[in-house]
């Protein structure tokens, strides 16, 4: 609004205020949501990756023997804990074995941190842990 003398008022409406938190809001969900929906994904495939890593763990020596072949669980569950260790924003958080019909399973459920861009600005806190689990089943039989 111009005013008499031809100088502007300079004043920025309440309503154009809130447009813009709204919309850098609306912004910061978008894409601190992607980021945490990338990291979720990224979980899952850690966890598959680590349950696989597990399940090439054979005893030898009972394979060498003719005795079948069994996956040796300490061995797995080392060779899962190595290789989640080398990743940086990922925690092991567990790893069971069970016996099914089939063979056996291997379950792996790994924590990934995300840090968030945006959404940390409105209070909701800089990061976030998602949780990724997978289930190899370890055939035995040939």
């Amino acid at each position: 609004m111009a005013r008499a003398d031809g100088r502007d008022a300079g004043r920025v409406s309440a309503f154009l205020a809130v447009a813009a938190t709204g919309l850098i809001a609306v912004i910061g969900l978008s894409l601190d949501g992607a980021g945490q929906l990338r990291s979720m994904q990224r979980a899952d495939n850690l966890a598959a990756e680590a349950a696989r890593v597990g399940g090439q763990q054979i005893n030898r020596g009972t394979a060498i023997g003719g005795n079948g072949i069994v996956v040796d669980e300490g061995d797995a569950e080392t060779a899962i804990a190595d290789y989640i260790e080398d990743v940086d924003d990922a925690t092991l958080v567990d790893v069971t074995f069970d016996t099914v019909a089939d063979g056996q399973d291997l379950t792996v459920v790994v924590d990934v941190q995300y840090n968030r861009i945006m959404l940390g600005l409105f209070g909701l806190g800089n990061t976030v842990t998602v949780r990724g689990t997978a289930t190899a089943l370890l055939r035995t039989e040939p």
